[in-house]
């Protein structure tokens, strides 16, 4: 993927009560990903251009001391910029809580970013399984996630672990084997299910998607799941 080093930021949405539990944020969209999921809600940003640049993104954060908690850098894919790290080191001179959210494909910008203590909380995108992933996200990048879920388990930092699901994709069945694969990896915590949006904008055209599975019990002893949208 060609990135746009210059003008990284595809926009920025200036505040947010949803996007970090308990805390008034602001949310830094990166243009561009390595990923092409199906159901993707946000082509206009995975395949256009960013119109703001890191030094835009700074003066009008510096505006937003003392009246936000955190800022939250998702996209896109956040972790793929050049001086993302850079980035969110200034960020978190300023003062700010950092949430990032990451399809956990940069394990070894993550490591870095653990290394350096300049994360607070972290949202990683769980696909799916090997099997189903490369469909999914039209990519081969199932090592680098499983890769930077270890980073994250060994790390103690808090974060979560999500999934979007369309019922064309993703049955009650992968959903329990990416539950048990979870538990394997010794993930314990809230699972996030996210409901495909019926109606929206996405990548790829889908067909309607039935929300069946709200109906099963899918917690364990170390993982409970939660539903979204």
């Amino acid at each position: 993927m060609k990135e746009n080093v210059s003008t990284p930021i595809y926009s920025i949405t200036p505040f947010t009560l949803l996007d970090y539990a308990h805390k008034s944020a602001c949310i830094l969209w990166f243009a561009g990903c390595n990923m092409r999921c199906l159901y993707c809600y946000n082509p206009e940003i995975v395949l256009g251009k960013g119109t703001i640049s890191f030094e835009k993104a700074l003066t009008f954060l510096h505006s937003r001391k003392n009246l936000l908690d955190a800022v939250v850098f998702s996209g896109g894919e956040c972790l793929l910029h050049k001086n993302s790290i850079q980035l969110i080191s200034e960020v978190k001179k300023m003062g700010f809580l950092v949430k990032i959210d990451t399809n956990g494909s940069r394990p070894e910008v993550l490591q870095q970013l653990l290394k350096n203590q300049l994360i607070d909380y972290v949202a990683l995108d769980f696909k799916a399984m090997p099997i189903h992933f490369e469909k999914i996200t039209q990519s081969n990048l199932f090592l680098p996630f499983e890769k930077s879920l270890h980073l994250l388990v060994e790390s103690g930092l808090p974060f979560e672990v999500r999934t979007t699901v369309h019922s064309d994709l993703i049955d009650k069945n992968h959903m329990q084997a990416m539950i048990q694969y979870l538990e394997q990896q010794n993930y314990q915590g809230n699972y996030y299910i996210q409901h495909f949006v019926n109606g929206a904008t996405t990548l790829e055209k889908l067909g309607y998607s039935v929300r069946e599975l709200e109906k099963e019990n899918l917690s364990t002893a170390s993982i409970k799941v939660h539903f979204r949208g």
